[in-house]
């Protein structure tokens, strides 16, 4: 993979519109984080231009891209609301994609008169919405090309509405027509802290758990990527639109992730911060064309952000475990440029262990980037595996993101280095 193209699926959630983090602030941030994308909540945006301004103002400073959720309070308007929303953003050059309403099933709101949630409502009115929402990205001239991304927790729907499809297939029994389009994208919170027993107690190959459809062992079932837009959904069982078991079902749509975290206890934060870099390089890998941590800065006492909250600070100062590991990470694999063709590189990684994975990046000057990594989170088992660069490189330089951004061990003229994985990335740059 091009660095330049992983660097531009990291992101994180910001909650600028909602008022608990000034633009400055923001800004500052993402400079320090590298980070190259926000996920906003606009979903009771009342302030109109001026908020949308504050996301233009981000994306002017520092070339963040800004995926937006609409506007959903006012109703018949809030259509018209969100498609003046996006023609701003989209004029400003900050308009990522657009995504369905959040979390209907936690969040309800509605729409064409009727109630879209679990709250006195049915999902034919988020199907109504999503669908609406498709069409006036894709007609209207001033969003050309932009993506629509689906609405998030799907399989929760009290009756089949088929939003766990992007497009309505032939034989759905809904009310909708068959054809209806949805969404370009599956959109997923496959946060890290699972459901059930996982909670926030670490496991091994914790976030390949969270990032894949496995449906075996002993933790099957504790996140959420399988059974909404994959498997058959997990409230009542609707079919979706490939079994999580079929070959190639965790790549059968575009899908991203907009909201995921591992929430640390006061004593987790370090591991925390080793798990999030560990993730961004393990979505990228399993095909997540965008990953958004929650949240940015830490907001009451929930946690887990990248940075406390501190004025307009966003640097390392007041930047968490996660904040600085994130920093370290993107100005090791720093690129600007897609312009070019991979080269490939025949690496093998001798004894490499079950919680051991790996993402060859290459810069646009011709660098390698080897990301290996470990996912030994629970038994923090220590394990030497030799990296087989393909021929004598001259120059090898090895990171780690959670000691710096400066290289480790520095060697000469070599074919293989060795190293040892636990529970978060080394870099071997050639």
């Amino acid at each position: 993979m091009k660095a330049n193209d992983f660097l531009n699926t990291m992101g994180a959630d910001t909650h600028i519109i909602q008022g608990h983090e000034t633009t400055n602030a923001v800004i500052n941030a993402l400079t320090y984080t590298g980070l190259r994308n926000i996920r906003d909540d606009a979903t009771h945006n009342t302030s109109g231009a001026g908020s949308v301004a504050s996301l233009c103002a981000v994306h002017a400073a520092t070339g963040a891209m800004v995926d937006e959720l609409p506007i959903v309070d006012a109703d018949p308007n809030n259509i018209a609301d969100t498609k003046a929303m996006y023609e701003q953003l989209a004029a400003c050059g900050a308009m990522l994609a657009a995504e369905g309403p959040n979390e209907p099933n936690n969040f309800s709101f509605h729409y064409l008169g009727n109630q879209c949630g679990p709250f006195g409502g049915s999902w034919f009115a988020c199907a109504q919405y999503q669908r609406d929402l498709y069409q006036l990205v894709h007609t209207d001239p001033l969003l050309a090309g932009k993506q629509v991304w689906g609405q998030t927790n799907v399989g929760a729907q009290t009756e089949n509405e088929d939003l766990q499809w992007l497009t309505i297939p032939p034989g759905a029994n809904v009310p909708l027509p068959v054809g209806t389009q949805f969404a370009d994208v599956a959109n997923t919170h496959n946060y890290l802290s699972g459901n059930g027993a996982s909670s926030n107690t670490p496991i091994d190959n914790h976030v390949w758990y969270a990032e894949s459809v496995a449906r075996s062992g002993p933790y099957a079932g504790l996140w959420d990527l399988c059974n909404e837009y994959t498997g058959a959904t997990w409230a009542h069982g609707f079919p979706a639109a490939v079994p999580c078991e079929a070959a190639n079902s965790q790549n059968f749509m575009p899908k991203v992730t907009t909201e995921t975290n591992f929430f640390p206890s006061p004593t987790q934060t370090t591991l925390q911060g080793k798990m999030i870099v560990d993730l961004y390089l393990q979505a990228a890998r399993m095909g997540f064309a965008n990953t958004f941590v929650y949240l940015l800065f830490n907001e009451g006492s929930q946690g887990g952000a990248f940075f406390n909250t501190n004025g307009d600070e966003g640097d390392a100062g007041n930047a968490t475990a996660l904040g600085i590991y994130t920093h370290n990470m993107t100005t090791i694999l720093a690129d600007t440029s897609s312009a070019f063709t991979l080269v490939p590189v025949s690496y093998t990684i001798t004894n490499l262990p079950a919680t051991g994975y790996s993402l060859l990046l290459q810069k646009s000057n011709g660098t390698y980037e080897l990301a290996v990594w470990g996912e030994a989170f629970a038994s923090q088992t220590s394990t030497p595996v030799t990296v087989n660069l393909g021929s004598v490189r001259p120059n090898v330089r090895i990171y780690d993101p959670t000691i710096g951004a400066a290289p480790i061990t520095t060697l000469a003229n070599v074919s293989s280095v060795p190293v040892t994985l636990v529970d978060h990335p080394l870099i071997v740059e050639f």
